[in-house]
């Protein structure tokens, strides 16, 4: 995970627990480049670590904001490339820890949105702070969804609330977010570390290797995690180079309503 920029998560291994977390809380823990590859080289660490259970979860006021629009913009022409590579390396190290047989607890922050939100549905369990908050968001600049949420999402939520999420961007608190399924559990922010470190802790004392099988009985009960991945890197990246894609995110950071017709 070496970079001549500061490192954007931090990896910590105690008692066979990984505890990762994505560390540009001045940026909201948005995904760029360098996450996407520090990400995929976590994943291979915690891999060949032989943990027996993960905690994700983000440094300061947010989990992960989804992925970082300046890096998009100032990409120029390239976006469709820096989307494809952003995506790639985020993709490969999600499939890396869908494959554990650690289960992956994600302790959710403040706002999970985006691919932020994509990587709360992929852990196996989630804990929410009272103040987290929920919402896809990709359409709002243009975009489609990445990280898993066009496959994971309507399976925790159910088909016609997953297509609400995607179309009008609602947000959800966390106690909507648990109604709807896609945490576990709420708790008090100050609560929040030491809930998904117990509960990791529990969990790294069970049969992980039961675990593990019943995480790729479930994954394998309806086929197509890997394919819709790829499905989605392609889009995500085809969508940024349009004009609505470049409208869109140029919009966000210019903190003003997008135009989406001419």
């Amino acid at each position: 995970m070496s970079s001549n920029s500061a490192p954007t998560l931090q990896l910590e291994i105690r008692d066979s627990i990984a505890f990762l977390t994505l560390t540009r809380p001045e940026a909201a823990n948005t995904l760029n480049l360098q996450c996407g590859r520090e990400f995929l080289a976590a994943a291979f660490a915690i891999e060949a670590a032989a943990v027996r259970a993960v905690v994700l979860t983000g440094a300061g006021k947010n989990f992960c904001f989804g992925g970082d629009l300046k890096g998009m913009m100032a990409s120029g022409s390239d976006v469709r490339a820096y989307l494809s590579e952003l995506t790639t390396h985020l993709h490969a190290g999600m499939t890396l820890l869908a494959r554990l047989d650690a289960p992956v607890i994600a302790a959710v922050n403040g706002t999970a949105a985006g691919a932020g939100l994509g990587l709360v549905l992929a852990a196996d369990l989630a804990v929410a702070a009272r103040s987290a908050k929920f919402v896809a968001a990709y359409t709002a600049v243009g975009l489609t969804p990445d990280a898993a949420c066009t496959f994971l999402l309507p399976r925790a939520v159910g088909y016609k609330r997953a297509m609400e999420l995607f179309l009008t961007n609602r947000a959800l608190d966390a106690e909507q977010a648990l109604d709807w399924g896609l945490v576990n559990q709420v708790v008090e922010d100050e609560q929040l570390a030491a809930t998904a470190a117990a509960l990791a802790a529990r969990l790294a004392a069970g049969p992980v290797g039961a675990f593990g099988a019943v995480k790729r009985l479930l994954a394998e009960s309806e086929p197509g995690l890997e394919t819709q991945l790829g499905r989605e890197s392609r889009s995500i990246a085809a969508r940024g180079a349009t004009a609505e894609g470049r409208a869109g995110i140029a919009a966000f950071l210019e903190k003003r309503a997008p135009t989406f017709r001419s």
